[in-house]
């Protein structure tokens, strides 16, 4: 059976007229080129996996636009069937469905698009660099179509964003069931699933961008308080009843996942530094309340640092800049740093995830579209600082732990034989501990205690504010 045949026996399916192609709105940030090494054979199925979700009628015109998206983009991201306007989570009874699951999982879909929520909106990424709701606006209508369509009868079936069907079920079944990225023995890895991404049939999903329940960094500011507050009782000797007042935490990132950081520290009643190369992204936590100062001066973020800890009184720091300048400013001056992580995007480490020293954000994704074997060599040396800055400042008294990123995987990748436990490979692990088996897990997973997430389905405040009681 091929393309051509399962597109004859579907039920549901797009229209048979193509919507007009899409203005982009102006400030929106735009995925960088992602990697795309296909062969003739693989890009010419590379579009029939993209043209099968379109009635044939339109292929001819398709065809070359989507050619093109494939070229510039390295991924078919079908633009032209992203709907018009705004997208974003309305209330429940706003959207059309058969069962109030159906219209729920719509509700969250459109969250995780939100202009003001996903990371590059246009291109279906909601956090993490790669996390993307599904891979293409087609996959997005249909799935609307068919949670639409979907009753206690039956089940909708999702394979990285590429809806398989409605299946008979039970109404106590789940009403949707779905996998991201699975790629199976040999292919698992970085440059198989590069080509299947781009091939069209492989979506990394993160945890809750394709599992459309992304919630902001309030999904995960209660595990990031919990993380840096029992390391400071349990590394730094704060009394079981104590907070981190007058300790300092140093770490990156302002996006998704790593936006909580900020609030956290604040809320454990303690000093953050936070290095964020993307200034998009210090505004948006800045405007949500999320980190209170800015500056693009490693003496100024320090400075300021140092004021609060001798008061003892909370504050997060944003730091306009690298990373690696950060830590060497922090080494070279001989500044005592208490915590210190880091979230920058490693399992992305090539793709975007990780900024190399010495590039601005606009430079690195200048360079990942036009020279990226430039940027991998790139990345690795600054890679390599990253970890010698953490190594000093370790030396210096600093508990380093790894926020499960992949940032000792890329450190290992990079050259740098000297974190594994062994010096020569991964298998038994690394040199630094890891935030789940030496913090969260004994003190907390371990004992099946973790956050407990929902959603105001409704859209109305005063719901919302019954849910909070």
């Amino acid at each position: 059976m091929n393309n051509t045949d399962i597109s004859k026996a579907m039920k549901i399916k797009l229209e048979n007229t193509l919507p007009p192609y899409p203005k982009f709105v102006e400030g929106i940030r735009r995925a960088p080129k992602r990697e795309m090494k296909l062969n003739r054979r693989e890009i010419e199925l590379a579009l029939k996996n993209a043209l099968r979700y379109v009635p044939e009628e339109l292929h001819e015109e398709l065809a070359p636009e989507f050619l093109e998206e494939l070229l510039t983009h390295g991924h078919i991201y079908g633009y032209r069937f992203r709907p018009e306007g705004r997208i974003y989570g309305k209330p429940i009874d706003e959207y059309k469905g058969k069962c109030l699951e159906g219209k729920a999982f719509q509700v969250m879909i459109d969250n995780n698009l939100d202009f003001e929520t996903a990371l590059y909106p246009y291109e279906l990424v909601t956090y993490g660099e790669t996390g993307s709701v599904c891979q293409n606006w087609m996959q997005y209508r249909l799935i609307k179509k068919y949670l639409e369509n979907l009753t206690h009868e039956n089940t909708l079936v999702v394979e990285s964003g590429h809806p398989l069907g409605l299946f008979k079920s039970r109404p106590e079944a789940p009403r949707v069931i779905m996998t991201n990225g699975l790629m199976v023995g040999m292919f698992d890895n970085q440059e198989d699933f590069n080509r299947a991404n781009a091939l069209g049939v492989a979506n990394y999903g993160q945890m809750t961008a394709g599992g459309w329940m992304y919630i902001g960094p309030q999904g995960i500011v209660h595990g990031t308080y919990n993380t840096i507050l029992i390391a400071g009782r349990m590394k730094l000797g704060v009394p079981q009843d104590g907070d981190l007042r007058g300790k300092l935490f140093v770490s990156s990132g302002l996006g998704g996942m790593s936006g909580a950081q900020p609030k956290a520290v604040e809320i454990a009643n303690g000093v953050g530094i936070f290095a964020e190369v993307d200034f998009s992204r210090i505004e948006t936590r800045h405007k949500q309340g999320w980190v209170s100062e800015i500056t693009d001066s490693p003496k100024k973020a320090f400075q300021t640092a140092r004021e609060f800890l001798k008061k003892k009184e909370s504050i997060s720091i944003a730091y306009h800049g690298n990373i690696v300048d950060l830590l060497e400013y922090a080494v070279k001056e001989k500044i005592h740093i208490d915590l210190l992580s880091d979230q920058t995007s490693c399992h992305a480490v090539y793709e975007g995830g990780y900024c190399p020293q010495g590039l601005t954000f606009e430079e690195r994704t200048e360079m990942l579209a036009n020279n990226r074997e430039k940027f991998i060599e790139l990345v690795n040396k600054s890679l390599r600082k990253h970890f010698d800055a953490i190594k000093s400042l370790v030396e210096q008294g600093s508990y380093f732990f790894d926020y499960g990123n992949s940032f000792m995987k890329a450190v290992f990748d990079a050259g740098v034989k000297e974190i594994s436990k062994n010096g020569k490979d991964t298998y038994e692990g690394f040199i630094f501990p890891s935030y789940v088996e030496d913090i969260l897990g004994p003190e907390l997973f371990d004992y099946g205690y973790g956050p407990f997430r929902w959603v105001c389905l409704s859209g109305k405040e005063e719901d919302l504010i019954k849910t909070d009681k």
